[in-house]
């Protein structure tokens, strides 16, 4: 036994050397816990942001000049006086997304109660911002022109009114969320990326043959890789969610980060265990991109994070209970955000023991298979 531990001591170290002497996997390490995750909450915004708009003024009324004063950063940049000859032109271009004609003899027409239509033309290539960003336009104009016209005093009260209160997040900031959700997918990725690259190493190099003539077990081999790769990602992870997510994007964390961490163990575990499966599986490191392409991008995008799981077909919600990601994700939600404890996400630790396990006893088979194919 002490022998036995002893061996599984050496072989960790021999990994944390070998992941130390490459420097490609060091920076995506790095990059992938701090780059990636402020750029992740912050460069993607997914409201409506400096959105280019022009008018096209062809009541030169007071009403009109200000509607066009209404449109303000952040949401949208200055606005731009064209000629409707300029209009089509521009949206071609790309120049512009939004171009809103106010027509002559607007105010006079909304005076008297005549009824006035005002054309609002968007660039519906830019889906999002032309999403939003039309419901915001209409916003400005009914509240401008209420204003101008002075009806809100005399509007009737209304019979309900409607009292938003959004918890865990107040502010509805993206930050809060994008930034945690990027942690997790990136522990999810270099877990299966790390260890199974370890592996594809070793027999690349030719250094899995010197293992086999050593008193080493195929179970001291693999649970080296698992420790090392999942210890490394554990730190990363760690340092991210305190100096980045905490530190410098200033979000807050409602629960306890140890409980989180500890459920990020587990999953390290099945994940590091799945990276050293699709490593015997290829046979090259080109071979073992194409897998992780193939099984990354389901792992992440249907886990939950990116869409609620709910709005999947019923048969993928299914299937996704088999992903450690799936449960790492609402265990991540629900101690991070929600500050829940251990007796609320008990179940996604259990599911994650478990599937570790099963992964774990699946990958040695596996390697042990291919280690007496080498022999």
């Amino acid at each position: 036994m002490r022998q036995g531990l002893a061996n599984l001591w050496q072989l960790t170290l021999k990994e944390l050397w070998s992941l130390w002497r490459d420097r490609v996997m060091l920076c995506l390490i790095v990059l992938s816990f701090t780059g990636m995750v402020y750029s992740a909450a912050s460069a993607i915004p997914d409201t409506l942001s400096n959105a280019a708009i022009a008018i096209v003024d062809d009541d030169d009324s007071p009403l009109s000049q200000r509607l066009a004063a209404a449109f303000m950063a952040p949401q949208f940049s200055t606005p731009q006086r064209i000629s409707v000859a300029e209009m089509d032109a521009g949206l071609d271009a790309g120049r512009y997304v939004f171009v809103l004609h106010l027509p002559a003899g607007l105010q006079s027409k909304l005076q008297t109660g005549k009824p006035a239509e005002v054309q609002l033309n968007v660039d519906a290539t830019r889906m999002d911002q032309a999403y939003s960003g039309s419901a915001y336009v209409e916003q400005i104009l009914q509240l401008e022109i209420r204003r101008f016209l002075q009806k809100r005093p005399d509007e009737p009260p209304q019979a309900v009114t409607l009292a938003l209160r959004a918890r865990f997040n107040p502010a509805l900031e993206k930050t809060w969320f994008s930034s945690v959700l990027q942690i997790i997918d990136n522990i999810t990725m270099l877990a299966i990326i790390l260890a199974g690259a370890a592996l594809i190493r070793e027999r690349e190099h030719g250094t899995i043959e010197h293992l086999l003539v050593m008193p080493v077990s195929p179970v001291q081999i693999m649970g080296a890789k698992v420790l090392a790769m999942g210890g490394v990602v554990l730190v990363a992870a760690t340092l991210s969610l305190h100096g980045v997510v905490r530190g410098l994007l200033d979000v807050p964390i409602e629960g306890s980060v140890g409980l989180f961490l500890f459920g990020a163990a587990l999953s390290l575990f099945a994940n590091t265990a799945l990276g050293i499966y699709l490593a015997t599986v290829a046979r090259s490191m080109p071979q073992f991109g194409l897998l992780l392409m193939l099984v990354l991008l389901p792992l992440i995008l249907l886990s939950g994070g990116a869409t609620p799981r709910e709005s999947m077909p019923v048969l993928i919600q299914y299937l996704m209970l088999a992903a450690p990601s799936t449960h790492l994700v609402r265990l991540g939600e629900g101690v991070l955000y929600r500050g829940a404890g251990l007796e609320m996400v008990w179940p996604q630790l259990l599911a994650l023991f478990l599937i570790g396990n099963i992964l774990l006893w699946i990958s040695l088979r596996r390697l042990r298979t291919m280690l007496t194919q080498m022999n």
